[in-house]
Formats: structure tokens, C-alpha cells, sequence
């Protein structure tokens, strides 16, 4: 029974469901009912712009087809009660013998997708009516031009045949009349070519091609309303992330034709598309493309060189001068940048589709402060209409597209893992990429893969090169954090890290020292030097570049004016992710408000490691603290540095996270050393030793092992160690008349009694130094919550915390139980090919998972404390989505590289913006 009296509610939602409106209908405010195209010819219609008549059936329509396979049941009828008042509007009848009313089938989405799915031509036309068009029109050649413009798009769009077979046939016509383009061809010609069409539809489908005109244009509705799910469209949707199951809407219009030829007394015509403004600089002026005696998508296609848009105004002055009046009416009505098609028909301008015009990133700042300038928005509408990628973009050096790029080798194709240009003479180690780097050399590391003892080797390079590892790698990871471009997982080059070499397909051969050039905006690697254009954008951000300065560059005017309000504007602040005092430094020019993690093992690295490995030796007590002696001068001075670089700010320091064992040799590696030296009766104590450490440490899974508050607990003093040398930087700094704002993160805390165990040593510690230095230095203890129980049980843990920072990358493996550098090389690609993921949980946010604990663990956190301290520290800290749900739960911060910062502080502006706009 429910089930049954489910189905009849369905049944009358679909009965008073309405599929199909009238453009005079309709409002640019219904995209997501209407299409953005349907949306804005109704638009154009309400403005008294001219348009041709015509209607547009739903993506409800779209989205019930797709479900069911079949169009809603009173669809039919409804197209046929417009299309009957369309005729009659017209004066005849859809493919009409003796003068016959031809229509296009176009889609068009709520959010634009250019060419990614389908448009049909002259619907209507047939053996018997393209005869009433001749009559009609006057013209021969237009009327067999258009019906071989419908077989052609139809055969290839409706009907699924390759569209080679009709352009070769197409170019051999021409070939044997000796015609340069399709123009040049001869009535008789367009016969014969039609001719050939039909028999290719028959040759291909086992059937002629439709003469029924309803039938033609129900079959090309069907067309659009597959297309949505076409692999172009599903690809291209997951790249701008659109959803999937919004549907596409079909506009059907009256045809009006550019390629109809003037009669006495009359203009010809042509089809062109237009800019209110550059979209590539932002310039207003008349930016645009026309071409005469040419047809809808011809602009589009590229089947001719086009003229300028300017050019209009000689070939046909009453044109130019109403499309100029409807380029400004439009621009103003829409307050942007817009996107304009149309179609002047012997003489008459009639408008075919606007949309907001999608622009460079450049443009995007650059328009934004413009329309501010013109009072036709105010600046929190400038700052939602400019986005953190935008910004992101603008910040990377790149490669210069007027002809270097052009003239460039390309050997291979990766990932674009981090974005900009980098050259450089091509390294295969670390060693030799640090080496070059302070002989004044110019670097890219070229290896398989990353790992943690490349760190340096990547600092000194200008860019990272790997063949394995996607967007979440190490390499990519790293790469973003430092600023650095990369490309990751370009499979088809092989690195041969012993001969020091990298093979491309076809041959090609890199050896160490040759140069070469990666683009992380594209993916692509060329051999030898592209040049490159350096950002204005980052220099002003370095401080070495001023926006009021006479000499600045409008961008970075633009820039300055929108990232001044996003800082006035937002509630959430931006800390970096630094690890050193020169991080430190750069992240503050970069405008960050203190350090929201500092990850002290990287402080462990190189030459220090060897007393990492003689702590992990230790066999007695006071092997061990003599070990913990020798690194807690190191582990104050840094810190030091870091309180004076952040002076005044909050850093925040996570004590040691990772298992013991990565700062161990490689088990391998170690075990092949130690047997060769044994062969040789050449055994080394030490590497027996190590050996004997890498085996007890070994475990199968380490994420999940010993490592962050277990070693506090189960390594005596080593915790202990990193507090005083806290406490004793921070009495150092006061000492000095500075002030620093030090927070001491527990990680990977999953039950409070874990953080009591270690607040309470802590205390001690921080309590004796205070005592013997005179001083009060106020620190805070807090911890990441990274473990789903952490979160599930944050109520309790506040108990003991003044702050929580959310380590969403390991909170994000855990719940999914991933393993980050495993999944993506294993099967991620699949599961976005399948739409499991729109984009990596890794990259941005899953809200529904991830996200909800972030919202419980906070609320929880908040309702034992409320003046609870509540930020992130993971990379999603700096992901412009992202930053606008921690916004919407109420964190106080983000932290994230230092690169980022611009972008996390320009998207919490946003995130502010936005939500005013929608309170």
C-alpha cells in the first residue's frame, strides 16, 4: 500500500508539473529551471531586446528522461500546445512545404558548459519544404546550404555518425570545384552534396534520414537530453566541479540565418559573438569576432577566418550601432562582463543567446574593481565575484604564451600537481640539486617519487618532476606548501635515477644538466627553456611592489583594493603552516596572523638526524638523556627564531607526530649495507645496531602505530624535552623585550586521559623554567584532533584543552580509512571517472564525513568550554571551499602554507560576503 500511494503521488507531481515555457515566460533568475540560456533569452525577451520567438523545455523535463529513459507523458503535449502558438505567432507552420518555419534545438545548463553538448540547425527542412525555402528566401544556394547544414549536424549529433564522413565529403565537393571554402560552393553543388549526405545517414543507420519535421525535432530533443550524460560533458563537469544530476534545459527558436544573401535594396548578413569588455584583460572597448554570409555555430567552429568585430561597422553601420546600444543595456542590466551571440539576418540584428562571460583571472580583479568604479556594484559584490583559485593563479610565475609555448618540444604529459613555470637544468637527487642551487644553477628535481629526505633537494629546486603520484602525493604536497610548480605521475617518461636520465616517447633522451622547462598550470613538460614572466602579483605581496606607487600595475591595484576588504570583512583568521624562521618571515609579508602549525620534525632533519638515531639507540637512561641534552639547544634555537619572526603572534607548536622509524635508514637499504659488510667480515656495530632498531620499530601499518602523545608516553623525556625548549625560547624572547605567543599542540590525542597524562608533565615543566627565568610565560596546551574518536569525544577532551586544531588530513584518512599515498595511485582515478568523488576528500573537505565531525567535535568542544580556541592546521586550511565551511562552524582560524595565505584570506572574506548576502 505505502508503496502504491507513493507512485500515485509521483504521478500527479509529474501531471502538475510544468515542462515547458514561453522565452516571455521566463527570468535570468530561473538558471537552474530554465538553463542559463533559456534563463537569459527570456531575459532579453522581458528587456524588449530583439529576439526570436520560441520556448524551452525544463531540466525537470531532462532530469525525469534521464531517470526513467522515457519523457514525461504529458511533455508531448505540451511542446505541441507551443509549438502550435509559436506557428501561429510565426504565420506557418514547422516544415511547412511552401514556406516552411524552421527551428534550432539547443541545450543549455544552469552553469555554462561550452561545447560540451549538443545544438541542431534548420529543423524543419526536407525534400519536399527546403523547395518552399528557395521560393521563400529567393536564394538557391542559402536554401540547399541550410538543408545540408541539418544532415550534417543531425547525422552527427542525433544519429551518432562520425562527423568525418561528412567533412571529407565536404572537402572533396570543394576540391573538385576548385572552392576554398564552403561559401565558394555552387547551388548545384549543395545539391549534390545534400545527395551524398542522405546516402551516408542510409549507408550508416540503415535508415533514411527523417522527413517528418516533428519527428526531427523530437529526435534532436532527445539528442540534447542524452548529451548531458555524453563523457565530454561528464569530464568537463568534474573539472569545474558542476553536479551531475542538475539536467540540461532545450531552447527551441525560430531560425534566423546570417547566411541568407541580400536582395535589392537589403543588407547582407552574419553571425558573430561579443564582449562588453576584454575577457582576457578586463579593457572595456569593442571586443568581439563577426562573420559575414555565415550561420549560428559557424563563429564557433572555425570553418572561416573571422573579422574583427569592429569591421561591422563598415559592412553594416545600423547594425553596429544596435548591437553597441544592447552591449551597454546588458552590462548594465547584468552589472557584469557579457557574453553576447547574434545574428544579423538581410539587415535585422537579432540577439541568440548572453550569458556573464567567463574571463581570465586578471580580468576577473580587474572587472571587479571597474563596475565598483561605475557604481554599478559595491565592493562585497566585487570581492564574491573573484575567487582564491583566481587569486591562485595570478600568484604563479608562467609561461609566456605569445609564442613561447608555441615554439616549445614537448615530451610529456602529467599532472598538474602545483601550479606555475619553472626551468631549469634537469637533477635526479637531492644532493645534486642542492649542490647546483649554491653554485648559482637554476634546478628541476626529476625523480620517481618524493619522499621526506627530499626535502631540501626540493627547496633548492625551482621545480619538482616526478613519473609517479598524483595531486595528493608527497611531491604534490610539499610543492604546494612551498610555492613550488610541480608536475606529478608523468607516466609515459621514464626516470633512470642511476644513469641519471630521463627517456620521453619518441626517443628523446634528457640527461642531468640539460635543461627543462614544466608548466604545474597544465601539466605539460617541454625540453629545453620556455620563457618565462614573473608574477607582479607575488611581488606585491613580498612587499617589493606597491599598489599605490605610481608606476603599479592595474593588477595589482585591483588585487590590493579586494584583498583590503576581504581583510576588513572576514571573522576568521589566517595562520601559516611554518616550520622555520624564513617560512616564518614570508607567511607574515604574505599577511599571516601567527603560526597555526609548526611541525618540529622536520627541525630533526639532516645533519641532525644522527641524534635522532642516538636517542632511538639508547640503551640506558643516560644514553637517552644525554641524547634529549644534545637536541634541546638545537630545538630552543629554533624556536627562537620563530617567536622573533612571529612576534606578537600566536605560533603554535605540535610536538613529534611521526613513528620513529622515518628517521631511521631505509630497511632495505640498511639490510643489503649490513650484509655485504658481513660478507666481507667488515661488519659495522652501528649499522648492526640501526638494523636492530628499524626491525623492533618496524610495523605494518605506522599511521596507525606508535607515534604523536604514544611516544610522549612511552619514549621518556622526549615530550619533556620539547616543552622546556619551548619555555626556555620563549623566556629567552620576553628576556629580549620581545613577545611571543607560544601554544603547545599534544597530537593524535584519542582519549582525554592521553592528554591529562601530558599536560600534567608539561605544567611541571613550564612551571620550573618560569621559576628560574622570573618570568610568566602564559602558554597554552591544546591538541589536534585528527582520529574519529578524538572528535566523538571532543566534549570530554575539552576538559583539558585551551584549543583544538583539526588535523584534517589524518582525521580524513582515518575516517575513510585511507591511506593517502596508497589510494590515489591504486584507485582514486576510478573512483572519480565514476563520480564516487567530485573532487579528493584530500583537497577539499568531505562535509558530510569529515566535515560533520569537524561540526560535532566543535559544538562539543564549545559546550564544555566555550571560550575554547577552535582552528585547522590541515591543507585543507588553505582550499577555498573549504575555508568557507570552516567559516560556517564557527572556527576561529585556518592555517595553512605559507603560499596560500592570500587565497585563505581572500576566501574568508568571501565566505563573510557571502553569508552577509544571504542573511
Amino acid at each position: 500500500m505505502p508503496v502504491h500511494a507513493k507512485n500515485t503521488k509521483s504521478a500527479v507531481d509529474a501531471q502538475q508539473t510544468k515542462y515547458v515555457y514561453d522565452f516571455s515566460e521566463g527570468n535570468k533568475d530561473l538558471k537552474g529551471l530554465l538553463g542559463g540560456k533559456g534563463a537569459n533569452l527570456a531575459e532579453m525577451t522581458n528587456l524588449g531586446l530583439p529576439v526570436p520567438p520560441g520556448f524551452t523545455i525544463t531540466t525537470e523535463a531532462c532530469k525525469a528522461y534521464l531517470d526513467s529513459g522515457e519523457a514525461p507523458a504529458q511533455l508531448r503535449d505540451e511542446v505541441s500546445a507551443h509549438l502550435s502558438a509559436l506557428e501561429e505567432r510565426m504565420g506557418k507552420k514547422l516544415g511547412q512545404a511552401d514556406d516552411p518555419l524552421l527551428v534550432s534545438v539547443r541545450s543549455g545548463a544552469k552553469f555554462s558548459m561550452p561545447g560540451m553538448m549538443d545544438t541542431v540547425l534548420n529543423i524543419g527542412l526536407s525534400d519536399e519544404s527546403v523547395h518552399g525555402l528557395v521560393a521563400q528566401s529567393g536564394d538557391e544556394r542559402f536554401a540547399w546550404d541550410s538543408y545540408r547544414r541539418l544532415i550534417q549536424m543531425f547525422g552527427d549529433t542525433v544519429l551518432g555518425i562520425h562527423g568525418e564522413r561528412f567533412s571529407e565529403t565536404l572537402e572533396e565537393a570543394k576540391s573538385a570545384r576548385g572552392a576554398t571554402t564552403d561559401v565558394d560552393l555552387s547551388a548545384e553543388a549543395l545539391k549534390e552534396l545534400v545527395t551524398k549526405f542522405k546516402n551516408i545517414v542510409s549507408e550508416e543507420t540503415g535508415r533514411d534520414f527523417p522527413q517528418d519535421p516533428r519527428e526531427q525535432m523530437d529526435l534532436a530533443v532527445r539528442a540534447v537530453f542524452d548529451s548531458w550524460n555524453g563523457s565530454r560533458a561528464r569530464l568537463y563537469r568534474r573539472q569545474e566541479r558542476i553536479p551531475h544530476d542538475l539536467g540540461t534545459a532545450v531552447n527551441i527558436c525560430s531560425m534566423v540565418f546570417g547566411n541568407l544573401g541580400p536582395t535589392a535594396g537589403s543588407l547582407g548578413g552574419g553571425t558573430g559573438v561579443a564582449f562588453t569588455r576584454d575577457p582576457a584583460s578586463g579593457q572595456q572597448g569593442v571586443y568581439g569576432d563577426y562573420l559575414p554570409n555565415a550561420q549560428g555555430e559557424d563563429v564557433v567552429a572555425g570553418i572561416r577566418n573571422t573579422v574583427p568585430l569592429a569591421d561591422l561597422e563598415a559592412l553594416d553601420k545600423a547594425s553596429y550601432d544596435q548591437l553597441m546600444q544592447i552591449m551597454e543595456t546588458l552590462e548594465n542590466h547584468y552589472r557584469d562582463l557579457c557574453d553576447i551571440e547574434f545574428t544579423i539576418e538581410r539587415g535585422k540584428l537579432w540577439m541568440l543567446q548572453t550569458r556573464v562571460g567567463k574571463r581570465t583571472a586578471a580580468a576577473a580583479f580587474r572587472i571587479a574593481t571597474q563596475l565598483v568604479d561605475q557604481g554599478l556594484i559595491d565592493e562585497a559584490e566585487a570581492l564574491r565575484r573573484v575567487n582564491g583559485s583566481q587569486l591562485a593563479q595570478l600568484m604563479f610565475p608562467r609561461f609566456d604564451s605569445n609564442g613561447g609555448v608555441k615554439n616549445a618540444d614537448q615530451i610529456g604529459w602529467g599532472i598538474a600537481a602545483s601550479p606555475g613555470a619553472a626551468v631549469g637544468k634537469a637533477v635526479f637527487d637531492s644532493y645534486t640539486a642542492i649542490k647546483w642551487s649554491r653554485s648559482g644553477e637554476k634546478v628541476i628535481l626529476i625523480r620517481r617519487e618524493t619522499n621526506p629526505d627530499d626535502l631540501d633537494g626540493m627547496l633548492a629546486a625551482e621545480g619538482i618532476l616526478t613519473s609517479r603520484g598524483g595531486k595528493t602525493s608527497h611531491a604534490a604536497v610539499v610543492a604546494r606548501g612551498m610555492g613550488k610548480t610541480c608536475v606529478c605521475g608523468a607516466e609515459e617518461l621514464e626516470v633512470d635515477t642511476k644513469r641519471r636520465c630521463l627517456k620521453a616517447p619518441g626517443g628523446t633522451v634528457v640527461e642531468e644538466g640539460d635543461v627543462v622547462s614544466i608548466d604545474g598550470s597544465t601539466g605539460k613538460v617541454y625540453a629545453g627553456e620556455v620563457p618565462v614572466v614573473p608574477s607582479p602579483v607575488v611581488e606585491y605581496f613580498e612587499g617589493r611592489m606597491h599598489a599605490g606607487a605610481d608606476d603599479a600595475d592595474e593588477l595589482v591595484k585591483a588585487v590590493h583594493r579586494i584583498m583590503a576588504y576581504a581583510d576588513r570583512v572576514r571573522r576568521l583568521r589566517v595562520r601559516a603552516n611554518a616550520d622555520n624562521a624564513e617560512d616564518a618571515a614570508r607567511a607574515r609579508r604574505f599577511g599571516a596572523q601567527g603560526i597555526g602549525l609548526c611541525r618540529t620534525e622536520h627541525m630533526f632533519l639532516g645533519e641532525r638526524r644522527e641524534l635522532v638515531e642516538r636517542l632511538i639507540l639508547a640503551d640506558t637512561e643516560e644514553e637517552r638523556k644525554r641524547a634529549l641534552h644534545a637536541l634541546l639547544p638545537l630545538q630552543q634555537g629554533d624556536f627562537v627564531e620563530l617567536f622573533e619572526s612571529m612576534d606578537g603572534l600566536p605560533v603554535t607548536v605540535r610536538l613529534l607526530d611521526p613513528p620513529l622509524h622515518e628517521f631511521l635508514p631505509d630497511i632495505t637499504e640498511l639490510s643489503v649495507r649490513v650484509a655485504l659488510a658481513e660478507s666481507r667480515k667488515d661488519a659495522n656495530e652501528n649499522d648492526l645496531r640501526l638494523l636492530q632498531a628499524v626491525h623492533r620499530l618496524h610495523e605494518q601499518n605506522p599511521m596507525l602505530g606508535l607515534r604523536g602523545v604514544r611516544l610522549g608516553l612511552v619514549i621518556p623525556g622526549l615530550f619533556t624535552m620539547q616543552i622546556r625548549a619551548i619555555a626556555e625560547a620563549a623566556a629567552e624572547r620576553k628576556a629580549g623585550g620581545g613577545d611571543p605567543r607560544a601554544e603547545i599542540m599534544i597530537p593524535l590525542v584519542g582519549t582525554v586521559q592521553e592528554l591529562e597524562l601530558v599536560r600534567e608533565e608539561a605544567e611541571q615543566v613550564i612551571t620550573e623554567v618560569e621559576r628560574e627565568r622570573g618570568v610568566a610565560l602564559g602558554l597554552s596546551l591544546g591538541t589536534m584532533i585528527e582520529l574519529p574518536r578524538a572528535a566523538l569525544t571532543a566534549g570530554q577532551i575539552a576538559e583539558c584543552a585551551d584549543f583544538f586544531s583539526f588535523g584534517t588530513n589524518d582525521l580524513t584518512q582515518t575516517v575513510w580509512a585511507f591511506s593517502r599515498d596508497d589510494v590515489e595511485a591504486s584507485f582514486f582515478t576510478a573512483y572519480l571517472e565514476k563520480g564516487i568523488f567530485g573532487v579528493s576528500p584530500f583537497e577539499t573537505i568531505d562535509k558530510d564525513g569529515v566535515g560533520s565531525l569537524v561540526r560535532s567535535a566543535a559544538e562539543a568542544g564549545r559546550a564544555t568550554r566555550p571560550d575554547l580556541k577552535l582552528g585547522v592546521c590541515g591543507e585543507h586550511g588553505g582550499d577555498p571551499e573549504s575555508v568557507h565551511f570552516f567559516h560556517e562552524v564557527g572556527l576561529d582560524y585556518v592555517s595553512c602554507s605559507p603560499f596560500r595565505i592570500p587565497v585563505a584570506r581572500l576566501e574568508a572574506g568571501r565566505a563573510a560576503a557571502q553569508q552577509e548576502a544571504t542573511a
